[in-house]
């Protein structure tokens, strides 16, 4: 049986920040904007409440490999690009796997979902090397 959880203020506008923000977040990040309107939040709040909304379904917590993992609301599907330069995380069309979005399994393996991500250097980084 599944705890039933409370509604939570600080949970429903960390989700809020989620969805108006085109960044992809650090829990840090999330932490010091919730200070604003509630300065009692603590850190630990705010990685319970990140693991509440990942496990609800409303949040991804996305792991490229760096220190902080980062997160996003889930809203539909999209591929996401890490640049090696500055370490911003963009998110980009999703390729075309029309093939397999609609097969419920590929050789034997229920598909469940499907992650892209691609990594390189942003425009911006390259023309910062370019011109040096």
């Amino acid at each position: 049986m599944t705890k039933k959880l409370r509604r939570s203020k600080q949970r429903s506008r960390m989700l809020e920040l989620l969805r108006s923000t085109e960044q992809h977040p650090t829990a840090t990040w999330l932490y010091d904007e919730l200070r604003k309107e509630f300065p009692t939040v603590s850190l630990g709040n705010v990685y319970r409440n990140l693991s509440i909304l990942v496990e609800q379904g409303y949040v991804h917590k996305l792991d490229f490999g760096s220190t902080f993992d980062r997160y996003e609301a889930a809203d539909g599907q999209h591929a996401h690009f890490m640049c090696r330069g500055c370490g911003r995380i963009y998110d980009l069309p999703m390729p075309d796997l029309e093939g397999y979005s609609h097969r419920r399994d590929i050789d034997g393996h229920r598909l469940e979902s499907a992650r892209v991500e691609f990594f390189g250097v942003c425009h911006e980084c390259a023309a910062e090397t370019e011109s040096s």
